[in-house]
């Protein structure tokens, strides 16, 4: 049997946390001060898909926007393939 895996869509996610953050009413600077950062750039980065905030930053986004993490998440194409 085998069963792809899809990979994560780091762009499209990059939007949906713009997206969810706009909805919010909150700014860059409003999540940097609540996850505590010195400087906006992993938020930046993360909005740009050009990193992935970690499991834990997930979790904090889903509580601060009030969806699932797989509500976050956007998973794109099929790029592994698991023969079991």
């Amino acid at each position: 049997m085998t069963q792809n895996i899809p990979a994560i869509d780091m762009v499209a996610t990059g939007q949906r946390i713009t997206d969810l953050r706009v909805a919010a009413g909150m700014s860059v600077r409003d999540l940097q001060d609540v996850f505590g950062f010195a400087t906006p750039q992993a938020i930046y980065k993360w909005q740009h898909g050009t990193a992935m905030p970690t499991i834990d930053n997930l979790v904090a986004l889903s509580v601060i926007f009030g969806v699932a993490i797989d509500d976050i998440i956007v998973l794109g194409e099929c790029l592994y393939e698991l023969s079991a």
